[in-house]
């Protein structure tokens, strides 16, 4: 027996690489500060436990592969509400995670040998499932004047006659950083002029400063992937959602039948709750908790010598240059983990523009788990 080709080129996630050997050091009897997945520690909201906890209470058969419409309506709602956007419902698509949304969109869009155009660096599990369903992925190199995103320039410059399609995200992971806007619809104007599709990835949208908006306000044809994870905080619970086109939902429904069924009922269910006053003021207080882990990171990075080339304006990452330590990230990863007990990710997981140079960082842990860390690796560089 044989493992597949496909399986063989993944590389592992690093993220998650660091996090078993910080599992290892906590066996040890460390404490470790975990600062190297993008969870935050504050949970579900009030209101949508109580509601998976009721939802217990009843039968939970299958729902469409689609979502429950309800959800549905209540997603499409938030946009118009948030956004200002009007989206029919039967264009949101629920499912089991935004993983799952991009499997769906990029098995209904990706034939083998489609040139893809991804910015380096960018989340790797996107570009992953691009090149699993045959996607020739060209990483288009970004930097800290383009606020590591990809721009309409080097869009152009990269263009060929091949290129199928595009994939964004808005905030970045692994930068923090969103596209300015302008760029965002100069980038799709062009694409969709010379017959290309675009995914956006928005799952940290919600989470940005005030004023951000949804590729869907410019590009009504984008194929955009949202998240229950991150704005309401319900990781564990996978579930998330995408809009895609009119003429593009028999396929992904058929899909969705396929490869899964249909997301979990009670997640669904609970999810509902996500759209209350209640929860949504929980939500946004918590965004803005977040705005100011972000500033004491900002402050102890600055204060011990580590540049942050691009302040964030989203999500609960930085990225770090810490190329004035002699260290490539890797080493400067492996050795604050196993010295200062902290666990951060290295730039490589990210593509490979700068992969030596840069290191994340994510605050979306607690404030007095932030504190700590800074001082381990304030005390590290000593």
């Amino acid at each position: 027996m044989d493992i597949s080709q496909r399986a063989q080129l993944i590389r592992p996630f690093q993220a998650m690489e660091f996090g078993k050997r910080a599992a290892a050091l906590e066996a040890q009897g460390h404490r470790v500060i975990r600062l190297n997945l993008g969870e935050p520690d504050f949970g579900a909201p009030p209101a949508v436990l109580a509601a998976a906890k009721s939802a217990l209470d009843q039968p939970l058969p299958y729902t469409s592969a689609l979502g429950l419409p309800s959800l549905r309506e209540a997603i499409a709602r938030f946009y118009l509400t948030q956004h200002g956007v009007t989206i029919p419902a039967h264009r949101v698509i629920v499912t089991a995670g935004a993983s799952a949304a991009l499997l769906l969109i990029t098995a209904t869009l990706v034939n083998p040998g489609d040139d893809v155009l991804v910015g380096d660096p960018s989340y790797p599990c996107n570009r992953q499932f691009l090149s699993s369903f045959g996607a020739h992925v060209r990483m288009v190199p970004t930097g800290p004047d383009t606020r590591f995103q990809l721009d309409a320039a080097a869009l152009r410059k990269s263009w060929s006659a091949g290129t199928k399609g595009v994939m964004l995200a808005t905030p970045s992971n692994p930068t923090g950083t969103l596209m300015p806007f302008d760029e965002l619809g100069a980038i799709c104007a062009w694409a969709r002029a010379h017959g290309a599709w675009r995914i956006v990835d928005e799952i940290y949208l919600n989470l940005a400063d005030g004023g951000a908006q949804t590729v869907l306000a410019v590009d009504q044809d984008a194929f955009v992937i949202n998240s229950f994870s991150k704005f309401f905080g319900m990781t564990g619970w996978r579930l998330g959602w995408c809009v895609v086109p009119d003429a593009f939902i028999p396929a992904v429904e058929a899909l969705a039948q396929n490869y899964y069924i249909c997301p979990s009922t009670v997640a669904q269910q609970a999810a509902l709750a996500c759209f209350t006053p209640a929860s949504l003021t929980v939500a946004e207080e918590r965004r803005q908790i977040l705005a100011r882990r972000r500033q004491i990171v900002l402050s102890g990075l600055a204060g011990m010598g580590l540049p942050v080339p691009v302040p964030p304006d989203g999500a609960f990452y930085v990225y770090i240059d810490v190329s004035q330590t002699g260290m490539t990230s890797w080493q400067f990863c492996e050795r604050v983990l196993d010295q200062a007990h902290v666990a951060l990710t290295p730039g490589m997981d990210f593509g490979d523009c700068g992969a030596e140079r840069y290191v994340r960082l994510s605050y979306a842990a607690a404030e007095d788990e932030l504190v700590e860390a800074l001082a381990r690796l304030r005390a590290f560089l000593v």
